[in-house]
């Protein structure tokens, strides 16, 4: 009887921490989303309310008149809003398209495969994980000049190609499918591209749903393309327009709802890319892993 007691005394406590962990599990996801909320707000803000005191968080009349203005600034310009968001959607795609093929074949070679130097290979992408994208700035201009693609959508897209997190994430899940399955498939008389492309790539779906989501984060995010390769205004993206357009009105009171609605119009894309797959980069981070 005192054994059923004390059990059932454990049961009870344990439920109660379970209970006041959810609690506080809640109150912090609450808490990491008000930047979020903010963003969604600040957007549909009217003017004269964007420079309320004490400031408001949540939007009293909500309004469109941010975007249709955002819109009408754009298209008095020489270049309308509709050509930067085509330039970074091409953009984006090219480059995740691009990043997903590359780095899962040199994954798929360094986790599956043998060859010479290929320690030293992996040596080389640790090192360049430590990498800042603003030290190797120099050493991407020299390449995309030498290269003669300045001025071109290739400009955009050829500095991120070289992806160490890609490779590394999916070393880390292609290195735990079983050999064995593989060597059957090489059996069956599977050649080796089919053998990556109908056996290994639908395996690692959710490492390559991860890297597209990281890689479109930085493609759809990224200025310094347009700032350094691009010269053209016709060939500039919208992360760049954003960019001036909030620099330019920094100072301009009459301005700040467009660069409020400027804001969320660069982060909607990727939240809900994460939004819709945060599953699979659950699942990458479980299964590589990398806590």
């Amino acid at each position: 009887m005192k054994q059923l007691t004390r059990r059932w005394q454990l049961i009870r406590s344990a439920g109660k921490g379970m209970l006041l962990l959810y609690v506080f599990l809640t109150l912090l996801a609450v808490f990491m989303m008000l930047p979020i909320v903010f963003i969604f707000n600040h957007a549909f803000k009217p003017l004269h309310e964007l420079f309320l005191f004490p400031p408001t968080f949540l939007v009293r009349q909500p309004t469109v008149r941010n975007f249709e203005q955002l819109l009408l600034s754009a298209s008095s310009d020489m270049v309308p809003f509709s050509r930067y968001l085509l330039n970074s959607i091409l953009a984006a795609a090219a480059t995740v398209i691009s990043v997903i093929l590359i780095s899962s074949m040199a994954a798929y070679a360094l986790a599956k495969r043998s060859f010479p130097f290929k320690a030293a290979i992996m040596a080389l992408i640790m090192v360049s994980l430590m990498f800042a994208a603003e030290t190797v700035a120099i050493p991407r201009y020299l390449i995309v000049s030498f290269l003669g693609v300045t001025d071109t959508y290739f400009a955009l897209i050829l500095p991120l190609l070289a992806s160490p997190v890609a490779v590394f994430l999916l070393i880390q899940f292609m290195g735990q499918i079983p050999n064995e399955l593989l060597e059957a498939a090489q059996l069956d008389g599977a050649r080796e591209f089919q053998i990556f492309m109908r056996l290994v790539m639908p395996l690692a779906m959710p490492a390559v749903t991860t890297v597209a989501i990281i890689t479109f984060q930085a493609a759809w995010g990224d200025v310094e393309g347009s700032t350094l390769f691009i010269h053209k205004e016709q060939l500039k993206t919208l992360p760049y327009y954003v960019t001036t357009l909030i620099t330019g009105m920094a100072n301009s009171v009459a301005g700040q709802n467009i660069a409020a609605a400027a804001g969320l119009l660069m982060f909607l894309p990727t939240f809900l890319m994460f939004i819709l797959f945060q599953s699979k980069v659950n699942e990458t981070m479980v299964h590589s892993g990398v806590k």
